[in-house]
Parts: C-alpha cells; structure tokens; sequence
C-alpha cells in the first residue's frame, strides 16, 4: 500500500471521531476570537492523539500550535474554526430555518476546516510513527479568521518563522488546488463624536456624528471612480447614535474594509479614505478617532507545492456522493438564484451537476474561490504554502449564506472533509520525504521575497480583538 493510501486508510478508521469534532464546533459557532470552546476542544483532541498543546500561542486565547516529533522538517498545518454572526441555520434543511434567530453559524464551513487539517495532521502522525520517520508536525489553531485575520497577528509575533512549508485547505463546491491569489486588506474603524442636542428647538447647538459618517461615505463612494478596478471598498454603519430623530446625534461610527491586490495599494486607498473622513470631520464640526481593527497581506502561490498537491489529489481522487446526498444538493439549489449558478454553468461537466465529482486541472485551480481575502496570505510570504478545495457543498452554493451552514453540518460537508484531510496528509508527507522539492518551493519564494520583502500590514500595537 502506498503512503497516500496508508494516510487515507488511518483517516477513514478515525472519520467518526473528526466527523463528532467538527460537528460539536458547527454547533458552538463561535465567531472570531471568542472560540474558546471550539478551540479547547480541538486541544483536547490533539493532545489524546499525542501531541504536545502551547495554548495561547501569539499571546491570543484562542490560538494554540500542536506539536509532534523533532527536527526537520517543520509542517504547518493551518485550522480555522471560527462563524459568522447572523447565519444560525438548521443543518440538513434546504430552507431558511435558524436554529436560533440571529443566532451565529458556520457560513464559510470553517468547521469542517479546522477539523480536516485535524485529521491530516493526526494521520501524517501516526504514519511517522509506525515509519520512523524525522521531523515535525505543527498543527495550528489559528482564530478570527473572518473579519479578525489571527494568522496575520500570529505571523506579526513570529510563531511561523521556523515551519518549513505550510499547508491548508476549504471548503468549496468543487475539487482542486486554490489560486495562488487573493486581496490584501484593512479593516478599519472611523468613529465620529460631536454634541447633542433637541433637533427642533436647538438644532444650532447639535454637531451630528451621523451626518459625518453620511458625508464620509458619500466622499468614499465618489472615490470608487478614481481607485483600480481590482480594488473593493466595502462599509458598515456600526452606531448610527440612537434610534431617537430629535435628538442630534453626538457618537456614530462606521467600519470599513479596503481590499486590492497588494498591501501597498490598500495602504494608498486607506489613506485616501482617512482624508474623507477628516473631512468629513470638519463639515460637521465632529471629532475623529480612526481605529485601526486588523489587515492581512495578499496570498503567494508556490507552484511547487501546488504541483504536489494536485499530483496527490488526483491520486486519491474526488469524494464521492450517494443518492440522499444528491437530493439534499438539488434542494438547496433550488433555492440559489440564476447569477450564483451562472459561473458553473460556463464550465463544462457542472452543467447539470448537484455535487462535484472531478478534480478541476491543475491549470485551472479552484476557479478563483479564493479571490477574497484570507490571512492565509501572511502565512505564505513566511513560509512555501498551498491549499486545495474540496467539494463540501452544492455546485453553486455561496459563501456566508445560510445554505452553506445547512450542508456543513451534513455527510455531504464531512466528506469533502475528511478527503482534504487526506491530501494535506499526502502531500505533507511527499514534501518531507524529498528534500529537493522542500529547497525548490523555498527557492521560489525567496525569489519573489528579494523583490518585496515582507512586513506584516498590521501596526505593532494592534492587538486582536472580538466583534466589537
């Protein structure tokens, strides 16, 4: 039996065991830096498996790196584990059906995510074990992904610096490598205070915040004609200052996120951002706190590590699906509109597909799933890293919907699961047993390093924080 097919066998004994884990943390939908129970839990789980736990890692509760073996190599398997606020859904039910109203849910199958870099570590594990083989294996818990960028706060604290390559995955609707890319980003307070007063009888005395933050985004929106095409300038209001309009609103607040393709855009966009608000500012007679919430820096492919991955993917295959799995997936497609179907549709072989059951070519990866942003992208201008996708979801599904938290609670989630966790294992284990293919990844990232060295875009005296 090949090694590939020994690390999949350990897997397959073990899937009752991660299937339990990543659904105690689908129902403890804990979003960013508060997963303290999800975090425990998948501790918990590392250190009856054998290795060593450091809770708290980088300074933040809910981070922690699992460790076993010694030397080199260094593997960083990267988990995530954290929701998102608003998407408490039932799993299993192809309508919209919260489990508890406005309740918290795994929107982008983070789950599943943290679990099956779970499983591969575990694996690769007791595989070295039995083979006495050199070399380390990190699991890593990195929190607040969504809206928090933890690996990002973890990479500024250095926890990467002496991993030797790193893997991860997600979920998607199909199977295959990630892109090599994704958007760098500043999320961004912009806190407005001026004074109260009657609307009516005083209005002269009030100064409103909530004008500010009006002619703020005003300003920013006449700004979208004048930044590059591939930059995205997302808002929310945060405090609109009451709910009373008689009163003058004296605190407003608004919370923007800038994304473009590279860290030195975004910083050119934000800083252009902050002229509106000081603008703003100054129409209203307000004052300006800006408070800067976290950033994370664009994705670097590493062709070498991709090749391996999706050398090991197709080895092993797609996961498979049965029938009751099918009718779930046309179900909740019945409940997508045209334009979330439509990208699918151009490709040939979904056409008429509930479930993904080919590996995309390599040439075209995960058809730009990873067009966001992710702090996966810190971790890669430290250390060589790859990603892949597997199909965890009905072709077409969107992230951060309430469709996606229904199936990643289903057989349909823990397979596409389990599956990645079966190739981050391969492929970990291929990388450490070739020297050469470890000093070629690392070569072409340093080739790309001595062009734009690497500084972490959040401010040293950031720290991470909950949803505020």
């Amino acid at each position: 039996m090949r090694g590939n097919e020994q690390l999949a066998a350990i897997i397959e004994s073990k899937k009752d065991f991660f299937i339990q884990i990543s659904d105690k943390i689908w129902d403890y939908a804990e979003t960013r830096f508060e997963e303290k129970q999800s975090a425990e839990l998948l501790c918990q789980a590392l250190e009856q498996e054998g290795f060593t736990v450091e809770r708290g890692a980088a300074g933040i509760e809910t981070a922690f790196i699992g460790s076993f073996g010694s030397g080199k190599p260094v593997v960083a398997i990267l988990g995530e584990f954290d929701a998102l606020s608003g998407l408490s859904q039932n799993r299993g039910v192809a309508t919209h059906n919260p489990v508890q109203e406005g309740g918290n849910g795994h929107g982008c199958g983070h789950n599943l995510l943290g679990t099956g870099s779970l499983a591969a570590a575990v694996a690769l594990k007791q595989y070295m074990e039995e083979h006495q083989l050199p070399g380390t294996i990190r699991y890593y818990g990195c929190p607040g992904e969504e809206g928090g960028s933890g690996k990002t706060f973890m990479a500024r604290e250095g926890v990467f610096n002496d991993a030797d390559f790193a893997l991860c995955w997600h979920p998607a609707p199909v199977n295959g490598i990630m892109p090599g890319n994704s958007l760098a980003n500043y999320q961004v307070y912009f806190k407005f205070k001026g004074r109260s007063s009657h609307a009516a009888a005083s209005p002269h005395l009030g100064r409103s915040a909530l004008d500010a933050v009006e002619l703020m985004n005003v300003g920013v929106n006449y700004l979208r004609e004048h930044v590059i095409q591939e930059a995205r300038i997302h808002y929310a209001i945060t405090n609109t200052g009451g709910t009373s309009p008689n009163v003058v609103q004296a605190n407003a607040e608004v919370l923007y996120l800038i994304r473009a393709p590279k860290t030195p855009q975004v910083e050119e966009i934000y800083q252009r951002v902050c002229d509106i608000a000081r603008g703003a500012a100054l129409m209203t007679g307000t004052q300006l706190e800006i408070v800067f919430d976290k950033a994370c820096s664009n994705l670097i492919g590493n062709s070498t590590l991709e090749e391996v991955m999706h050398k090991q993917f197709a080895e092993l295959g797609v996961p498979v699906f049965n029938e009751s799995e099918k009718e779930l997936a046309r179900a909740i497609r019945e409940t997508l509109t045209e334009e979330d179907l439509k990208m699918f549709r151009r490709l040939k072989g979904l056409e008429d597909k509930e479930l993904a059951d080919f590996l995309l070519p390599f040439s075209m990866k995960g058809m730009n799933v990873g067009s966001g942003s992710t702090d996966v992208g810190d971790v890669s201008w430290i250390v060589p890293t790859a990603q892949c996708v597997t199909a965890c979801m009905a072709i077409g599904t969107p992230f951060h919907t309430w469709q996606l938290v229904a199936q990643g609670g289903t057989s349909i989630g823990h397979k596409g699961m389990l599956h990645a966790g079966k190739v981050m294992a391969a492929t970990a284990l291929e990388v450490m047993q070739n020297p050469e293919l470890l000093e070629a990844a690392k070569a072409e990232l340093n080739q790309y390093l001595e062009v734009e060295p690497y500084v972490c875009p959040i401010p040293a005296d950031v720290k991470p924080s909950a949803v505020k």
